[in-house]
């Protein structure tokens, strides 16, 4: 069964439900963003892989060509980036934070090639979050042991609570200022499309796609991964 969201049944934000099962008596469902999300991870490893054979190229035969050129420089960028954050807890979390923010950005782009960007759904930047919040957690507790029970009782006992909430609303923040940011250019996105004469629709929206997509989609990156490494770093606590 398929359905999607109209408004004024011209405007379609590409939710769609794909297959309808049951599963311990509630109705479940394959939907756009379960879908979307498995096309980004499928295209993810794809480039991983090209990358991999051209740079093992590049390394057998000493020659470089444009393609390890170009994943040396990104990889080099993105190295500097974490160390630059982290220091010398950087090798412990490379892999995670860029794999993260490849991830994030595929996803955010994804609406250039007429897809629903998995991160306009809060279930996955929840998940992203989820992550990140148990790095966070693991890193404060690989600092401090159990002081983590003295600092969560500071300055005195009565702010427990204030600062259990403090913690807790980490992943939440996280997630919810990356869904936000993805979900509204893709609301106005369906808006202009759905609502706006066909004229309107040639050309222009290209200007669109290219703030809302590439330029926020960018930023948002940027945003969340660097939040990610400050607040792990900052439970290190050095």
């Amino acid at each position: 069964m398929g359905s999607s969201m109209l408004l004024g049944n011209e405007v379609d934000f590409y939710i769609h439900s794909y297959y309808e099962f049951q599963f311990a008596g509630q109705t479940l469902s394959i939907n756009t963003s379960m879908v979307t999300t498995v096309v980004i991870t499928v295209i993810l490893m794809g480039l991983i892989l090209f990358a991999r054979h051209h740079v093992l190229k590049a390394y057998r035969t000493g020659e470089m060509n444009g393609v390890s050129n170009a994943v040396e420089m990104i990889v080099e960028m993105l190295d500097g980036m974490v160390y630059s954050n982290m220091g010398k807890y950087a090798p412990k979390y490379l892999n995670y934070i860029e794999s993260l923010m490849a991830f994030i950005l595929l996803s955010n782009i994804s609406g250039l090639f007429g897809l629903r960007p998995p991160t306009a759904d809060f279930g996955n930047t929840l998940a992203l979050g989820l992550i990140t919040f148990v790095l966070i957690e693991y890193a404060w507790f690989k600092s401090r042991g159990l002081g983590i029970l003295k600092d969560l009782l500071e300055p005195f006992p009565l702010f427990l609570p204030v600062n259990l909430i403090s913690e807790i609303a980490t992943p939440i923040s996280l997630s919810l200022r990356l869904f936000g940011n993805v979900l509204a250019g893709t609301i106005m996105l369906g808006l202009w499309y759905g609502l706006l004469p066909w004229f309107l629709k040639i050309g222009l929206p290209a200007f669109l796609h290219i703030y809302l997509d590439i330029f926020s989609g960018a930023i948002q990156t940027f945003v969340f991964g660097m939040l990610t490494m400050t607040f792990i770093k900052d439970k290190w606590g050095d």
